[in-house]
């Protein structure tokens, strides 16, 4: 078996779950227009009163994916305005991340794993070499808001599973 690359770890992840929600939000406005719930009702839910709603979660998802490629890569971390209100602004912004993450080549994290990646969150500097920041920032981050998404949809009661999230093979 071949090492698997910070390339492999990273783009197609992405893009595979980014491409996975995007299916579910589709699902998502559908179901909503056939309950007649407005658009704004829905991108609103939230699992808690102290959660951030579905809306934001997508946002969140996208920061993180497009984040952590642009950093490990050395980049310059694109900026989004986070004004999305419709079902149409968010899949805008699910496939401008996604062109953004399928963009870079293997090449592009040569030493990403050894890269130093300094965040300032909340007034406090964190600082990571590449790995430690992909492992165990990033990824917990990405799934916990891509998960909460998908987990207020359900609750809501959208007909989604397992395959949904994971996607098919």
């Amino acid at each position: 078996m071949s090492a698997i690359s910070v390339h492999d770890l990273t783009v197609p992840v992405f893009v595979r779950q980014l491409s996975n929600l995007s299916g579910i939000l589709h699902r998502a406005k559908s179901w909503g227009q056939a309950r007649k719930i407005a658009p704004e009702t829905l991108l609103g839910y939230r699992l808690a009163p102290d959660m951030f709603p579905l809306v934001r979660q997508v946002q969140l998802t996208t920061d993180f994916a497009k984040g952590a490629v642009s950093r490990l890569a050395g980049r310059e971390v694109p900026r989004y305005e986070d004004t999305e209100a419709t079902f149409e602004a968010l899949e805008a912004r699910l496939e401008k991340t996604r062109t953004h993450i399928a963009s870079f080549t293997a090449a592009d994290f040569d030493g990403a794993a050894e890269r130093q990646v300094e965040l300032r969150i909340g007034g406090e500097t964190m600082v990571f070499d590449g790995k430690t920041y992909l492992l165990n920032f990033v990824y917990p981050n990405f799934y916990f808001h891509y998960a909460t998404a998908y987990d207020i949809l359900r609750h809501a009661g959208l007909d989604i599973g397992k395959r949904d999230f994971t996607g098919a093979r």
